[in-house]
């Protein structure tokens, strides 16, 4: 099964509207959903503090702030690359 994952923060608007439309596209396309809360480690903070929501399908980094709703869609109703990146 394929993966998103949305990095965010409690309180972020843009982040609940990325979860709104991912819950969206999943009832047509089912992928695991993985939220990812980055105020829990400093490291991750610092990495997407300036840029969230972001959000990655099977680890690769596709969307920042927004979603291309129609790019996510295509992507997801092809089959999953096997061997992950590269």
């Amino acid at each position: 099964m394929r993966t998103v994952t949305v990095y965010g923060k409690p309180g972020c608007c843009l982040c609940e509207t990325a979860v709104a439309v991912l819950q969206r596209l999943r009832a047509v396309h089912p992928f695991a959903l993985e939220e990812v809360d980055i105020t829990r480690d400093d490291a991750v903070h610092k990495r997407f503090l300036v840029r969230i929501p972001v959000i990655a399908l099977d680890g690769e980094e596709l969307y920042d702030y927004e979603i291309d709703e129609q790019d996510l869609a295509e992507r997801l109703a092809r089959p999953s690359a096997s061997g992950g990146r590269g």
